[in-house]
């Protein structure tokens, strides 16, 4: 047993590094513990234990389920909430592994499936044709829904359930040398990106379902453009999600936005705070959320974003944000100087990853525009003056968003929800990057799935001390 219990120690210092840094890449296969199940379980309760994940247990057959949480708690528009049903296998009388699943919920029932609602009758039951004997009660079908289908399906009004390795991977790094009994142990706390002059960092932070592809593109120094269309719910939860999973890992983050600079200091004071409802009425007193021609970047989605990129600093995460826009400037004026603020950006701290979001003229790399053969993009003169710079266009599935167009004559901008037409390729967020640029420039893709419109912040009563936060779901159990 102590032998194998040294290889498993072994291979867990090769795939996580002497300093005990995570991978930044999910394994795609699975973690095996060289240790019998009954060896391993309590380990696995001390681990949602100590990442504040309160559970319930069906003892003696070695499953558990966490009760809900709210990704970035505290939101203050309609969000989603996940659980996990954790399950331990025997792979062999001296092995062992944990198949969890990540269940996600919707309170606006986003993730809702067509078909899936139940009706309500006289007799309470689920169709339209008489009630037989053996019809279940909407009670009794909730219960019902709330159990695995298959191996790592779930059925559920609101949500949807899929096998997380990136969390079976967390709980593997987290418990597996203390059961391999080393002096050395690789912690949570050495993993993540620990802000400077931070007391402590969480075991455990929730970050949404893995981005696919994007750890790749994170590198100290480097820069990654994401060129996006303004006014959907799905960017700024791909950029909060995105940066969570980075410094999760390991990877201090700098995100930079296309918002006014006289913004700031307003912002930073605001990221520093303790999000209370002064501190929100100080955010949203700025001129820039009032805007007679709202163009989406000063959403409930963008206002929401950077609550959570708030909490992940009062966490001691290491997230830094940055504003960069001259909106008072034009044309390839307005290109320089927005250059010239995040190349300051970048060079004052080249150990970081800097995630910078503009819209999608922006954020180019190659010169000229159909209009202007001249033209040179923001993200055209930041590659001339950095190494490492990389430009992903938005991709994502037809929907809606707030957009700022000219009205039919010509003469005026017209803003609200318009259609928005994009091609399917599911519902998951994901990276893709091209062997090489487009005519664009653009290096890859940023896949947001189906896009909503978000309307502006002071539309929906952000920074206003009676609007209300949104409500959670009721538990399925």
């Amino acid at each position: 047993m102590r032998s194998m219990l040294k290889l498993g120690w072994l291979a867990l210092l090769l795939m996580v590094g002497c300093a005990g840094r995570q991978d930044l890449e999910t394994p795609d296969y699975e973690a095996v513990y060289d240790v019998p199940l009954e060896e391993m379980w309590p380990s696995v309760r001390q681990y949602f234990t100590d990442a504040h994940l309160p559970y319930r247990e069906d003892r003696g057959s070695m499953v558990l389920e966490t009760e809900w949480k709210q990704e970035f708690g505290g939101s203050k528009i309609a969000g989603y909430w996940h659980r996990y049903m954790v399950m331990g296998k025997r792979e062999t009388p001296t092995k062992s592994k944990l198949w969890i699943t990540r269940i996600t919920k919707s309170a606006n029932k986003a993730l809702s499936q067509p078909g899936k609602e139940l009706e309500w009758g006289v007799a309470r039951s689920l169709g339209n044709g008489p009630v037989e004997v053996n019809d279940l009660s909407v009670e009794d079908d909730e219960d019902r829904l709330a159990f695995p289908v298959g191996e790592n399906a779930f059925y559920m009004e609101s949500g949807h359930g899929t096998r997380d390795l990136t969390m079976e991977w967390r709980v593997f790094r987290g418990i597996m040398p203390k059961l391999a009994k080393k002096q050395q142990q690789v912690s949570a706390a050495q993993q993540v990106a620990k802000a400077p002059g931070a007391k402590d960092a969480p075991v455990f932070t929730e970050c949404g379902q893995s981005i696919l592809g994007l750890k790749k593109q994170a590198k100290a120094g480097g820069v990654l453009l994401l060129g996006e269309l303004h006014g959907t719910q799905e960017v700024p939860r791909f950029i909060a999600q995105s940066v969570c999973q980075l410094v999760t890992s390991g990877v201090p983050v700098t995100v930079g936005l296309e918002l006014p600079v006289e913004n700031e200091a307003r912002i930073t004071t605001f990221l520093q705070s303790q999000g209370g409802e002064v501190d929100w009425l100080k955010l949203m007193e700025a001129p820039f959320w009032r805007s007679p021609y709202p163009d989406g970047r000063g959403s409930e989605a963008v206002a929401n974003m950077l609550e959570q990129l708030r909490q992940l600093r009062t966490q001691g995460l290491d997230v830094a944000v940055f504003v960069y826009d001259h909106p008072k400037l034009s044309g390839q004026q307005r290109e320089d100087a927005l250059t010239q603020t995040v190349l300051a950006q970048v060079k004052a701290k080249p150990e970081r990853f800097h995630l910078v979001v503009s819209g999608n003229i922006h954020s180019r790399t190659a010169k000229g525009l159909p209009w202007d053969k001249q033209y040179r993009p923001m993200g055209y003169l930041l590659k001339d003056q950095l190494d490492d710079v990389t430009a992903l266009d938005m991709a994502y599935d037809s929907g809606t968003a707030w957009i700022c167009a000219a009205d039919a004559q010509g003469r005026k901008l017209d803003c609200g929800v318009k259609s928005a037409k994009g091609k399917d390729n599911g519902d998951r967020f994901f990276v893709h990057a091209w062997d090489s640029p487009n005519r664009e420039g653009y290096h890859g893709v940023f896949y947001v799935g189906h896009v909503s419109a978000s309307e502006p912040a002071v539309l929906k009563g952000l920074g206003n001390p009676d609007a209300a936060p949104a409500q959670e779901p009721r538990s399925a159990l």
